[in-house]
């Protein structure tokens, strides 16, 4: 080879050299994400597409999100998680507790008169996640985001204004940790995901259910039942841990300036908004019922003392199970309170 075809050849390298990492820096990618809720619910409306728009924004349009709501990719919200695992999707948003028993760490957060301020308190999760559990609760996952929702509510056919009104009553309960406590109450609990309520309630299979004023909007529950017991105070009865995650593999094979965009809007950052949006949304949906002229009653301090009281062995025992799966529940329960005080809880 002559002298100039040897610097035409090595131009030409030079170039073709520039030109996929040129195309390797540009690399779009399109994740997929699934959840169980419908379109027009807060969650998906207001939490989890404007969170896409603002990753495809912030990476330049590099990474896009598609969004497949109510299960419209198969399956059923208890395999959500799985789902995520084993790469069927990329993402998923899901309530923990849909799969019971296997993130115990994490119901430390449901228990019973443990959350005050959801956005503290979903801080407060995240920081547990990012210091400790996404290497041995979420191993199996990458976190993006781990929240929980305003005050858990009582809605009912027939009212409950007192601890006796509940021995009996059929409710519908999401989590393991919030079926004990219905138990534990006198009620008679029976475990479903969310979009199965409507039917649940009409064909009365329950007299009600336990989920935050948030939600109330997407299953019209305000039409199916006609009362709604909140407690005064500033802990809530109860609230439940949601979490977005990744496939670990999608999340490793993303080119490390994707990873550190999708994390700068993950993180702290997503699960903060996502509590604060879903807590937003609690005084919109109550009025809602007000306005059909259901029945709202607010339990005064000296009735709510009652229930922290009948509550107290869910506590005791969820404790004892940590205990003895070599886990030290008190510590837990200790560590999630300072840190909710610490963000402002």
């Amino acid at each position: 080879m002559n002298k100039r075809n040897f610097i035409k050849s090595t131009i030409a390298g030079l170039f073709a050299a520039a030109a996929l990492g040129s195309a390797a820096m540009a690399q779009e990618v399109t994740l997929r994400l699934h959840q169980f809720l419908p379109p027009p619910a807060p969650v998906p409306a207001q939490i989890l597409k404007p969170w896409g728009e603002m990753v495809k924004e912030a990476s330049g349009g590099r990474i896009e999100i598609q969004h497949f709501d109510a299960m419209s990719l198969g399956g059923r919200p208890p395999e959500l998680m799985d789902q995520a695992r084993d790469g069927v999707v990329d993402l998923a948003m899901t309530v923990v507790g849909y799969t019971p028993g296997r993130f115990p760490r994490t119901e430390v957060f449901e228990l019973p008169f443990m959350m005050t301020s959801p956005v503290a308190t979903s801080k407060a999760y995240w920081e547990m996640v990012e210091s400790d559990w996404q290497n041995s609760e979420y191993k199996d996952v990458k976190v993006l985001g781990a929240w929980v929702h305003g005050p858990g509510v009582i809605h009912t056919q027939d009212g409950v204004s007192s601890l006796d009104d509940m021995q009996g009553l059929t409710l519908r309960g999401p989590t393991r940790i919030i079926n004990d406590l219905l138990s534990e109450l006198g009620a008679e609990p029976v475990g479903m995901p969310l979009p199965a309520i409507p039917e649940a309630i009409s064909k009365g299979v329950v007299k009600g259910t336990v989920i935050p004023w948030e939600v109330t909007t997407a299953i019209r529950l305000s039409e199916l039942v006609g009362n709604h017991t909140e407690f005064s105070g500033d802990e809530a009865l109860y609230t439940a841990a949601i979490v977005l995650v990744m496939n670990k593999a999608r999340y490793d094979a993303l080119p490390d300036d994707l990873k550190a965009i999708l994390d700068a809007e993950s993180g702290e950052k997503l699960s903060a908004f996502a509590a604060q949006v879903m807590w937003d949304m609690d005084p919109p949906a109550r009025d809602i019922a007000e306005g059909a002229g259901n029945s709202i009653t607010i339990l005064d301090e000296a009735e709510v003392d009652r229930w922290k009281a009948a509550a107290r062995p869910v506590v005791d025992r969820w404790v004892s199970e940590m205990d003895g799966k070599g886990m030290d529940g008190t510590a837990l329960i200790d560590q999630a309170r300072a840190l909710i005080e610490k963000h402002g809880g």
